[in-house]
This record gives structure tokens, sequence and C-alpha cells, in this order.
């Protein structure tokens, strides 16, 4: 809906993506030779977000494996890399910013110049590909040709520097309503709750309620929520939002506690078939019993117990239908000290 030609900012004519690979099979696909003997990794923070963290963590020691991590930060990640190339932050190019939530369109205008050898990560894959010989003409196409396209396609005229001087332009002036004439991309054209693929999968044609046993004793379900301070790992070394965060930490209910003789400040470590993690007791009823929390976002190398988050408790497990993540989490807890 709002213009942008998404073949032409893929570059789909080139037809050199490979196969998709979900970051739930990440470790194991890694440890193996046959699969990879590189891994380039940019944007994201995989060792401190993926599921396996333990398995994924040997994957990286592989000596075979070449490791190139392009980061603003020194990452859990780029503790495994071979090579650091540092990228500039998003205060140093200009770009723009498609709304998330809305069809706006936003000037990401550079404010300094990158600090020292870092550029943003387009200049990078630019110079790689100059590097490789890769001559076509999308892979070094100019930051400045590529934005001054796509505000072209949308239709917002006078380029960057008109959008620079907005801040944020809606390209409509009419309000653009989803669905508007009630009619979805389903076979019949309506919301289909029913579901023959589904069916045809061997699961339920219709969505089924249904309830987990409760662990046996001494085993918890385990929840991992965002925390108050952050949406997922980004930003979690910033030394503010550390103190915020405080030390990694669990919550247990305090008549699990007393039951158990599980102390305030005092360490467990929680343990189940995917990994161990040793964490600070707090003691809380925003928990019921039988339930416990420790949230994510925190980086591995801010744990001091045990240098590792709660994904290393993550088995990337499936959900039954499409594949997606399908977090059930339970551990034991046991005192340590």
């Amino acid at each position: 809906q709002k213009g942008v030609d998404g073949d032409y900012l893929s570059a789909a004519n080139l037809d050199r993506s490979p196969e998709s690979l979900s970051q739930m099979d990440m470790a194991a696909y890694l440890e193996c030779p046959k699969n990879a003997s590189a891994f380039l990794c940019w944007n994201i923070n995989p060792v401190a977000s993926s599921p396996e963290q333990g398995r994924l963590m040997n994957a990286l020691k592989r000596n075979d494996l070449y490791t190139v991590v392009i980061d603003l930060f020194a990452t859990d990640t780029a503790d495994y890399a071979d090579y650091v190339l540092p990228a500039a932050s998003f205060l140093e190019f200009d770009d723009l910013v498609s709304g998330y939530f809305n069809l706006s369109f936003s000037a990401q205008t550079k404010v300094m110049e990158p600090i020292g050898d870092s550029l943003p990560n387009q200049e990078i894959f630019r110079r790689l590909a100059v590097a490789m010989d890769l001559v076509d003409p999308e892979l070094i196409e100019t930051d400045t040709e590529i934005i001054d396209r796509v505000l072209k396609d949308v239709g917002i005229e006078g380029g960057f520097k008109f959008l620079s001087s907005k801040g944020t332009v809606f390209p409509s002036t009419e309000p653009q309503l989803q669905f508007a004439e009630c009619c979805f991309p389903t076979p019949s054209g309506k919301i289909e709750i029913a579901s023959s693929v589904a069916e045809a999968d061997g699961h339920p044609r219709l969505p089924q309620a249904s309830t987990d046993q409760r662990p046996e004793r001494q085993r918890f379900r385990l929840l991992s929520p965002a925390s108050e301070w952050l949406m997922n790992d980004s930003y979690a070394n910033d030394s503010k939002i550390k103190k915020q965060l405080g030390v990694p930490s669990i919550t247990v209910n305090p008549h699990d506690a007393e039951e158990f003789g599980f102390k305030e400040n005092s360490n467990v470590r929680v343990s189940n078939n995917t990994g161990n993690l040793d964490l600070t007791v707090r003691i809380s009823d925003a928990v019921p019993r039988g339930v416990v929390m420790s949230v994510k976002g925190h980086w591995p190398r801010n744990n001091s117990l045990s240098r590792a988050n709660v994904n290393v408790l993550n088995p990337g497990q499936k959900s039954d239908m499409g594949e997606s993540s399908a977090l059930e989490l339970y551990a034991a807890l046991q005192m340590i000290y």
C-alpha cells in the first residue's frame, strides 16, 4: 500500500537468495562442517537471542568455521568472531524509516561522520561486492540513488532534502484502511476459523482449547517475558539499562521459596534437558505457585554466575503448524550457595 517496489529493494532479478534457515535450527546447522564453513552476522546477536545457547556457543567455537561479525558493539557473538567489522550507528548515515504501524516515511538524517573505521552496513557490503568482483549494478548502487528511487516510487516530491525538512510524511492524505471492503485473502474471502490446511496436516479443523499438566514436584513452569526496561537484548549493554535490570535473577513465589528453602539473594541453578543457568533468587507473589520467572534480554556476558542467559534453557521447540516458535519451558531449581 505504500508504493514501495519490493523487488527493486531486494534485487529480486539477481535470484541469488539462499534457502532460509530458522534461528531455531541455527545451532544444529552450524555445528556440522558439511553445512557451513563461514558465518556472516550483522544486525543481530544470536548468541544472546537464539535457542539452544550452549549448543550454539560450541558450534561457533569450531576452528574450521570462518566467522565475521558486523556490529556497533562488542556483542556476545563478536566474542566468537575471526573478524569484527565496526558498523556505523544510525546517527552516522542518511536513511529512510518506514513506519511500522502506519504508512508514514521518515528521514533518518546523519548528524555526524562515522567514528574511526566504522562504516554503514550497506557500504561494507558494497565494498565486499567489489572485492569479490561482483559487478551487478544493484550491488554497488549508492544510498542516495536508492533513497531517491524509493521516494519517487511512493510519490514524495522534493527528495530526501524535502523529507528531512518535514521529518515524517504520509504519502497519501487519505486514510488507508486495510481490508476496507471486508474481503480477505482466503478461499472464501472471509475470515476463516476452520482451516482445511490444518486439517490436511493432521491437525483439528477448528482451534482447540487445551491445558498442560502441572509439572512434578520441585520442577517449575518457567516464564521468560520481556522486562519493563527492554523488549529484547538490544541495548542490554547500555550502562544505565544494565543498572535498572540488575543482576540476572529468577522470581519465585513466597510459598515455593519457603517450601524448598530458597532465600532472597541466594543463588540457584536452574536446569532442564537443554542446559543449566545460575541465577539470583528474587521472592515475590508476582508469580503463582509452581511458576518461576526470569526475564529475557540480559547479555550472557553480563551474567557473572554462568555467562549465559535464559536461552540456554530454550530447546528451540517448533509449533506443530507453521514451525514457528512454541516455547514451553520447565525447569528444576537447586540451591548452589
